[in-house]
């Protein structure tokens, strides 16, 4: 299987079978005790376009029990993020009369309702507006503080290097690097930007 970062991740989170090897959240084998290590992980798709016939809060509510998030602790989460992510005024709505960048919201809030203390994140700055996008990256930054761990892949390398302790770069289905900001310096024979250190590392010429 040709490994790019949607793939990878989807393997990560149980989405698809993996060919070789083990994955381990928190110890627990994805493979074989997929519920389990599910519940030790919130996950953002690169694709939001999910259940659209529910109203924004139906799906919160559904994604709620499914993890047993009791009606106290949900309705105060669901208030707090969606006034956040300014999106309070419109959970009363269907998902599919939403935006790209709303739906985006949703999925986001929704990771967020058990508390999970692995965040896994494919491109989840994709159609949020400045204000969201500042918001995730505070909620990301605030997550890490707290000695948790967040992986999460971009295109915007820019984002993750003000993000980011550690990054991987994929090229051509192989995982090249990976390491600190620092280790990626010593690697490529000039420093500078992590922009110019990946087209250096991954250029074929």
């Amino acid at each position: 299987m040709a490994l790019g970062k949607t793939t990878t991740i989807k393997m990560i989170t149980g989405i698809l079978d993996i060919d070789e090897g083990k994955i381990e959240i928190d110890g627990i084998d994805i493979s074989k005790n997929p519920l389990e290590a599910k519940k030790h992980f919130g996950f953002v798709p690169d694709n939001p376009d999910m259940f659209l016939k529910l109203k924004g809060i139906e799906y919160l509510n559904f994604i709620a029990d499914i993890y047993n998030v009791s009606s106290e602790e949900r309705k105060e989460k669901i208030e707090n993020l969606a006034k956040r992510f300014e999106i309070i005024e419109n959970l009363g709505e269907p998902m599919q009369s939403y935006s790209h960048g709303m739906r985006q919201k949703i999925i986001i809030i929704s990771m967020l309702l058990h508390n999970p203390k692995n965040w896994i994140l494919d491109e989840p700055m994709t159609g949020l507006d400045p204000k969201a996008s500042y918001e995730l990256k505070e909620l990301m930054r605030e997550h890490s503080k707290n000695k948790n761990a967040i992986m999460f892949s971009t295109h915007v390398l820019a984002v993750a290097e003000k993000l980011c302790d550690r990054v991987g770069i994929i090229n051509k289905g192989k995982l090249v690097f990976v390491g600190s900001y620092e280790e990626l310096k010593n690697k490529v024979k000039e420093g500078g930007s992590l922009e110019e250190m990946f087209l250096e590392l991954t250029d074929d010429e």
